[in-house]
């Protein structure tokens, strides 16, 4: 008898369970090609941008970019980081790409050091610190200060080494706040999700970001 029920439930709002599962299917296939070739909506969790970024601001990560060019020194990037393993399943594929239900570590830092670079941190006697590119001073104006840096100990990556190829140096603006590659190393091109590229929230602070 419930059988029966159901089947007649069932043929009386077939149109409309078809249309309900194609705009679901729908919807879901538009967000992976957008969120795959377009771009994706970002939150800021913690400080180690700042000042670029505040904890709570939203940005726009364009991705489309990354199918023909690489990240150039002093772009801000989306990146899972070599602590966090990319699981390749069919589910975790789908929460990467859809969003829904992803639990995989992103981080956000900006572009320091590139492929075949000769990287360096290097301290003054009155505790300010500089980053030198091939044996020479890196001006970064977007920093929070020169004198915020954390004393690098043998632990950390701060050189002098040459980055690999295909290989990035990734630093927080906030570098006296920031688990960046002074702490874990070189970054993989492959890891790169995407080019954080405009912050619109709060509207009092909107603005493009490099």
């Amino acid at each position: 008898m419930f059988k029966e029920q159901i089947k007649s439930w069932y043929k009386k709002n077939e149109p409309a369970i078809k249309e309900t599962v194609d705009t679901i299917v729908f919807v879901v296939v538009m967000v992976i090609i957008i969120r795959f070739f377009v771009g994706e909506i970002r939150w800021i969790p913690s400080g180690s941008m700042r000042p670029t970024l505040l904890e709570g601001d939203r940005i726009f990560v364009e991705r489309f970019s990354r199918f023909y060019k690489t990240p150039e020194r002093g772009d801000v990037m989306v990146f899972y980081p070599p602590s966090t393993e990319l699981q390749n399943t069919p589910l975790k594929l789908f929460a990467r790409l859809t969003g829904f239900f992803c639990k995989d570590i992103a981080y956000i830092k900006r572009v320091v050091g590139m492929p075949g670079d000769k990287f360096e941190i290097k301290f003054d006697k009155t505790g300010k610190g500089m980053v030198y590119i091939n044996d020479k001073p890196y001006e970064e104006k977007y920093i929070k200060s020169v004198y915020d840096y954390s004393i690098c100990t043998e632990a950390m990556y701060c050189g002098p080494f040459t980055i690999p190829e295909g290989e990035y140096f990734m630093m927080g603006d906030n570098r006296g706040n920031s688990q960046d590659s002074r702490y874990w190393g070189t970054l993989k091109e492959d890891r790169f999700i995407g080019k954080a590229v405009f912050l619109f929230w709060p509207f009092n602070r909107v603005k493009t970001l490099r």
